[in-house]
């Protein structure tokens, strides 16, 4: 059993390569209990092959990767994973308990049985997540922020000690944005679990952040968003100047290479502030 002082996740000299390219190489990080650690970065840099790394279903070219001091696994009950979002078909017989309990007992052979453990058990969970008023509606007939909430619920059921979120608010609007954040930052402190929250925005989550890793052209950089979030660090990442703007308690970043997947977010922002006045 993991000492508490130790690092719910170590990762050591990690090298992780595609044939000729490079994703990130010599890679070292701790990650604390209860740390919210944001991975950035355009895409293609390596930010879901990193949770992927984390699962156990992608090796590195080099290096180490362990949990809790043993090395990390496939279906490892001691993490949780909400994934981006999906709106689920119409049509699909499943209640948003069930799906809620899948993350309960889904990973017991055979058919999950019912009872009145797994009920209570359920119930306590929707409830974390605020989602009791339509426990028993049928999962496709709830929008994409109520169905992530459910992914929130299903995620933390195994009491996880680490919760790997790969880009849980894309295509949420952004007040479900907001909600979906919320609940997972509230999880984290109630179950003391680390998060690694993957994004292309940090704003929604920035004043939840202890640390960020930025991925970009083969390096990275990890600190606290004021370090890493910097003109001279990005534009040493990118290799080209790049401008980082604060305003109101949000981050843009400019002039990143085109198709670098760095989107400039100021001009959303501002129109967001308009639209509310």
């Amino acid at each position: 059993m993991a000492d508490i002082a130790s690092p719910v996740l170590s990762i050591r000299d990690a090298t992780l390569q595609f044939g000729d390219r490079t994703l990130w190489r010599n890679l070292n990080l701790d990650v604390q209990p209860g740390e919210f650690l944001a991975v950035l970065g355009p895409n293609g840099s390596g930010k879901t092959s990193l949770i992927k790394t984390v699962l156990g279903q992608q090796q590195l070219t080099s290096g180490t990767v362990s949990l809790l001091g043993n090395p990390v696994k496939s279906g490892s009950r001691s993490i949780g994973y909400i994934p981006q979002q999906k709106l689920i078909e119409p049509g699909t017989p499943l209640r948003a308990r069930d799906l809620i309990a899948l993350g309960v007992n889904g990973h017991k052979w055979g058919l999950p049985l019912g009872s009145r453990a797994l009920r209570s058990t359920v119930d306590t969970l929707l409830e974390a997540v605020g989602a009791t008023q339509y426990g028993d509606a049928p999962v496709a007939t709830l929008s994409g922020g109520e169905q992530q909430r459910l992914r929130v619920g299903q995620s933390i059921a195994g009491h996880p000690k680490l919760l790997l979120c790969d880009e849980p608010l894309i295509s949420l609007d952004l007040h479900n944005q907001r909600v979906v954040s919320d609940l997972i930052n509230e999880q984290r402190h109630a179950l003391g679990t680390a998060v690694i929250f993957v994004t292309h925005d940090v704003n929604p989550i920035l004043g939840m952040v202890d640390r960020v890793l930025y991925l970009a052209g083969g390096k990275f950089r990890v600190g606290t968003p004021d370090d890493v979030l910097q003109s001279p660090v990005l534009s040493y990442m990118y290799d080209t100047p790049v401008e980082v703007i604060r305003s109101r308690g949000r981050v843009a970043v400019l002039g990143a290479p085109e198709g670098y997947g760095v989107h400039d977010h100021l001009e959303h922002h501002v129109d967001d502030r308009r639209a509310h006045r």
